[in-house]
């Protein structure tokens, strides 16, 4: 059995091999997946299993304990570790970090949604929220529209938002910059991703330019929005996984059970856009991609690491 530990996979990030992996992984037969999700306390278990044909079989569990950094022990929000089992004999042949694997994999997913979805000639990207995830998506983002030229991050307390913002205009050598008022920053951007904790919309559709790529990333349960109403219905509207979205995360989940949106306002997912499913349709377009994750792609990103 393979051990890849979490300085293994920050040592060796390319995201352009991360983004063609998924998109790969997405014309092979369709995973079967499923997802367990416990919750006490305000703390949560996941746990999220998947087959897919040619590749094996793998399942990620995590524990999501958001006051863990705030604690004297500093240990973060989530930790885990994700298992991979070999195709052909079942036996289990790699054991990976979970919080360094999933970043991989939600910065590469997000970021394949973005060139199958937004402008190639989009110019600034707006960050919000300056967590664990920040960095990545900010850098995924930025390898898959080499063309952006700006980087704003918002985030509800500006001293984060600035410290990352230093690090990153330092490491990437693209102009980026911390603000604080997010109404203000979200006409001006061509992308938006939110990788936030909120449970209550802070992404207002009314103030969305034309042509904007909205990349909803941070809600992963039932009561859990970033974006609002007006943002679902002035958008054309995808999402990484049918599967994992629909039914499971409160960004679609909510609207959908209040009829502001129907089902079939959800045009596609991955496995349709990779296999040429209509997604931006001109400039003026506004498209929304949720990316609500799944086992599937945790096993298509620890395949390639694995690989590597």
């Amino acid at each position: 059995m393979q051990i890849l530990t979490a300085d293994m996979l920050e040592a060796s990030i390319d995201w352009p091999s991360l983004i063609a992996a998924l998109r790969h992984g997405h014309t092979l037969p369709k995973a079967l997946v499923d997802d367990t999700l416990l919750e006490q306390a305000g703390r949560k278990y996941l746990v999220r299993s998947a087959w897919i044909e040619g590749l094996g079989a793998c399942t990620k569990a995590v524990t999501i304990y958001p006051d863990n950094p705030s604690q004297s022990s500093a240990l973060p929000s989530v930790q885990g570790q994700v298992i991979m089992f070999d195709e052909a004999t079942g036996a289990p042949i790699g054991l990976i970090d979970g919080p360094a694997e999933t970043r991989l994999k939600t910065a590469a997913d997000s970021a394949l949604g973005s060139t199958l979805l937004s402008r190639e000639n989009s110019k600034t990207l707006l960050m919000v929220g300056a967590g664990n995830m920040a960095g990545p998506l900010i850098e995924a983002h930025l390898a898959a529209r080499p063309a952006l030229e700006k980087v704003l991050i918002w985030n509800r307390t500006i001293q984060r938002a600035t410290t990352l913002a230093t690090e990153l205009q330092s490491r990437t050598g693209i102009a980026v910059e911390s603000v604080s008022d997010l109404d203000a920053a979200l006409p001006e951007a061509d992308i938006i991703c939110s990788a936030t904790m909120s449970e209550e919309p802070i992404i207002k559709g009314a103030l969305l330019s034309e042509g904007t790529h909205l990349d909803l990333v941070g809600a992963f349960a039932p009561a859990m929005r970033e974006a609002d109403d007006v943002a679902l219905t002035r958008a054309r509207l995808f999402a990484d996984s049918f599967d994992t979205t629909l039914d499971h995360i409160g960004e679609y989940k909510i609207p959908l059970q209040s009829g502001i949106i129907q089902r079939e306002d959800v045009l596609a997912d991955l496995y349709a856009l990779v296999a040429g499913a209509e997604g931006r349709v001109s400039d003026a377009d506004i498209t929304l991609f949720k990316n609500g994750g799944g086992a599937h792609l945790d096993l298509m990103i620890s395949h390639h690491l694995a690989n590597r």
